[in-house]
């Protein structure tokens, strides 16, 4: 029996497990590797579409042995298979409900993602700088003419704004969407019950892994749920003031591999 048997590990993938310089480190690599080599699963849950995801893997050479979960939470990926195992939607009345915001907050923006296309509406300096980041061709598009379902839809603005925003969506929708930040200019709107800490329990009683030997990594207020799902939760020092708050264990920041330095720590454990 290997050491790492039987135990499977997420990683958040932007300020996480990719640092500041826009690369995975060769430290990161090196405890990944040795990490699934003792019989370990390592994966990624990430904000990222299918689409804005992919090219990470073959560009940083990511080495993945679990399901990916992506569109924070949306969706469950199996690169291995080239399939979705279970994919969630916003419900029909999510363009209505969603453009009706633009009343009251007319410099917010919207992304809504459809099979690999992401439709913008009303882009800000958010979307221009988001999109350059994560890479795909956007498809400028008024609300009521994008295709559905959506997947997700990302709200971008500034932080005041769009916590006004998410109080106000909650408030007046909650029973139908998740609304979180993945960063301060981002705010990612799901179905009901779709974020991280669902699917990575998800992919964890595919693979047949206890909670005990589950834990996850991640930076933001979207890493949160799947926090709450960890033997140990597991954070960088440059996360948000909401997952230091929450109790998460502050590990070195993104620049300092703190993915190798969780390994590490379970290396001790096991």
């Amino acid at each position: 029996m290997a050491k790492f048997d039987g135990v499977l590990f997420y990683s958040d993938y932007d300020d996480t497990l990719y640092n500041s310089t826009h690369t995975v480190s060769s430290e990161n690599h090196a405890a990944i590797r040795y990490f699934q080599e003792n019989g370990g699963r390592f994966s990624v849950a990430t904000g990222r579409a299918h689409r804005t995801f992919t090219p990470q893997i073959e560009a940083e050479g990511l080495s993945l042995n679990a399901p990916v979960v992506l569109s924070n939470g949306a969706a469950l990926y199996d690169y291995d298979e080239d399939r979705y195992l279970t994919q969630t939607f916003l419900d029909a009345g999510a363009p209505a409900r969603l453009g009706s915001l633009f009343r009251d907050f007319p410099d917010l923006a919207l992304e809504a993602y459809h099979g690999d296309s992401i439709y913008v509406h009303n882009p800000n300096a958010v979307t221009t700088a988001h999109l350059e980041r994560v890479g795909g061709r956007q498809i400028l598009c008024p609300i009521g003419e994008m295709p559905t379902p959506w997947t997700k839809v990302l709200l971008e603005q500034d932080e005041p704004c769009l916590k006004e925003v998410q109080a106000r969506l909650l408030r007046l929708w909650g029973a139908h969407y998740e609304a979180i930040f993945s960063n301060p200019y981002l705010l990612e709107v799901t179905a009901k019950g779709s974020h991280k800490g669902s699917m990575v329990a998800k992919a964890a009683e595919l693979l047949g892994v206890s909670r005990e030997n589950l834990y996850c990594i991640g930076d933001n207020q979207n890493d949160i749920p799947m926090l709450a799902l960890s033997a140990i939760p597991f954070a960088p020092s440059n996360c948000s003031q909401p997952v230091k708050d929450w109790g998460a264990r502050i590990l070195g920041s993104c620049d300092e591999h703190a993915v190798a330095q969780a390994i590490e720590i379970l290396d001790k454990r096991y």
